[in-house]
């Protein structure tokens, strides 16, 4: 069964914010270290944040300082807030556990006029 859901997606004009939220079972969630990804057209995949159990986070080059990752331990959610959105940020979003190569099926972000 799917253990992972993203959601939050969708259309967004440049400059706009938007926040993907990921579920997740607790066997997953409560473990391992929780990431999101994003593959954009035309480019490789690209690790975009992670976050510990405790909070501490790390960011990939590409996005820090405008995205946000968070999490809320008694839901079992992984958040990603989304600032000042470029039309470079359009991508499929995954949330997932990147020590153990386990992602979900991901929520498409599309930043255009």
């Amino acid at each position: 069964q799917v253990q992972l859901v993203e959601s939050g997606g969708g259309l967004v004009q440049p400059g706009g914010s938007l926040r993907l939220s990921c579920a997740a079972s607790r066997s997953i969630f409560s473990t391992y270290i929780m990431a999101w990804s994003r593959q954009a057209p035309g480019k490789e995949r690209e690790l975009v944040a992670t976050i510990t159990f405790s909070g501490t986070t790390n960011y990939g080059g590409s996005v820090k300082g405008r995205f946000t990752i968070s999490r809320d331990n008694a839901k079992n959610t992984v958040y990603l807030q989304k600032n000042s959105l470029k039309t470079e940020d359009t991508a499929v979003y995954y949330c997932g556990a990147p020590t153990i190569m386990n992602w979900g099926q991901g929520t498409q972000v599309t930043v255009s006029s």
